[in-house]
Formats: structure tokens, sequence, C-alpha cells
């Protein structure tokens, strides 16, 4: 999730992309990090088999540098289109 191109960015893990989605774009969780910060564009998202491989890439993609992170959505999304609507 993003505010922008180039903006403050969040990576999380769901089981349920859509609805998690939903959830940030309506800010309907009030406590966390996407409803003060405006994060309400999905600029990346990756399937995985099980929750452990979901936290497991969750943990590595936070755990790189910005640039990273930017070179992880650029090369899905150059455009940083708001790929909500194509889940």
């Amino acid at each position: 999730m993003a505010t922008k191109r180039n903006g403050t960015l969040y990576i999380g893990a769901t089981s349920n992309l859509v609805q998690r989605v939903y959830q940030h774009k309506e800010h309907i969780m009030k406590k966390g990090f996407t409803a003060p910060y405006g994060c309400n564009m999905l600029v990346y998202y990756e399937f995985h088999d099980s929750m452990f491989n979901a936290i497991s890439r969750e943990k590595q993609i936070k755990g790189g540098s910005r640039k990273k992170k930017l070179q992880v959505i650029e090369s899905m999304n150059p455009q940083w289109l708001d790929l909500y609507d194509q889940t």
C-alpha cells in the first residue's frame, strides 16, 4: 500500500487481499499505520500458498532498503497504478 508514487509505503500480509485493501481504503481500521498516513493505493501484491510463506516474504521485503522496495513495486507496476480493481 502507498500514499502515492514514491510516497509512504505500508507492507503487510493478509489471507484476504480484497477485504483488507477495502478496509484500508475505507479507513475501517482506525488504529494502525495506514489510516493516519493515508496509505490507500494497492501498488504491489504477491500470492503465496501459505500464510507462513507470506509472512516470510513480508519480513524479507520489510528488511530491505527503501530503494529495493521501490524496485519491487516498479517491477510489477512501473506506473504506480492502484491495482485494487484488478484483484
